[in-house]
């Protein structure tokens, strides 16, 4: 077994609440997530409420999207904490945490995640670190959200 953590960082100059409301609903990460696009028939299927504490979304897609979950779990005007389940191509359940601070202009934006990768994948991982893996997808989300709450 071996841990990991992911943190990227980027400043957007909007409203906290503004950045906060895209994060929080997770319909609105159509227009943001890295991962849009990786599959043109992916299907998609919300439960719960609509955003914040609850709100549930799983996906099904080819073997570039796999398939999985994600769930709010908490959510206040600092910090959203995800649940974010994988089936495909492996298994994996990893935490999800945007921190958001009020800075001079706009919000502070950290989107961190960690987790814990065992068998197959700890031994890539000594190969190839997760942060190696997935920091530029969380850089590519980090720009379009950036791109979305400033426009």
């Amino acid at each position: 077994m071996s841990a990991f953590e992911i943190v990227r960082r980027t400043h957007v100059d909007a409203d906290p609440g503004r950045v906060h409301g895209l994060i929080n609903d997770l319909h609105r990460w159509q227009g943001w997530s890295p991962w849009e696009g990786l599959d043109p028939v992916l299907e998609r299927e919300y439960s719960g409420p609509d955003m914040g504490v609850g709100a549930h979304y799983a996906w099904s897609g080819n073997r570039k999207a796999g398939q999985g979950s994600m769930e709010i779990t908490s959510s206040n005007p600092e910090e959203i904490g995800i649940r974010l389940s994988f089936v495909k191509p492996w298994k994996a359940t990893n935490q999800v945490t945007f921190e958001l601070t009020p800075a001079a202009g706009g919000t502070d934006v950290a989107w961190r995640m960690n987790g814990e990768q065992m068998g197959l994948g700890a031994l890539v991982g000594r190969i190839i670190p997760m942060d190696r893996l997935m920091g530029g997808d969380f850089e590519r989300g980090l720009a379009r959200l950036k791109t979305l709450a400033e426009s």
